[in-house]
């Protein structure tokens, strides 16, 4: 059994940056892929960016390339989601979730555990 933790959602301007931190207790956290996945009102979950076990290999969704940064912090149990130039499509509820795998996948249906989410809510 995996728990996760989100923390760092807010109201921020369009342009501003957020850092949403995942903090994780359980099992061992480097035995997990993990991702960040987000939910806008009336859209269906999409996956944000993943990263691999070892924090070596990553994937981002196109609308978030060059702005977004995901990483992992094994000895802290924790990974983040640091977000530069937001933009107002950018709210939603922000969702971490962790994978039995070396690798991660995009799909949700892959994710074993799930936080609790956090808002992101920015503002033009």
């Amino acid at each position: 059994q995996v728990q996760l933790v989100e923390s760092g959602g807010g109201l921020v301007q369009a342009g501003g940056s957020l850092r949403l931190s995942c903090a994780a207790s359980g099992r061992a956290f480097s035995d997990y892929a993990m991702a960040w996945f987000r939910q806008a009102p009336g859209k269906e979950r999409e996956v944000v960016a993943v990263i691999s076990v070892s924090g070596i290999s990553t994937y981002y969704v196109d609308s978030v390339k060059g702005r977004f940064t995901i990483s992992r912090d094994n000895a802290k149990n924790t990974v983040y989601l640091q977000m530069n130039s937001l933009k107002p499509e950018d709210t939603a509820v922000y969702f971490c979730a962790a994978q039995a795998s070396l690798v991660p996948s995009v799909w949700a249906s892959r994710y074993d555990y799930w936080g609790q989410g956090t808002q992101v809510t920015v503002s033009p």
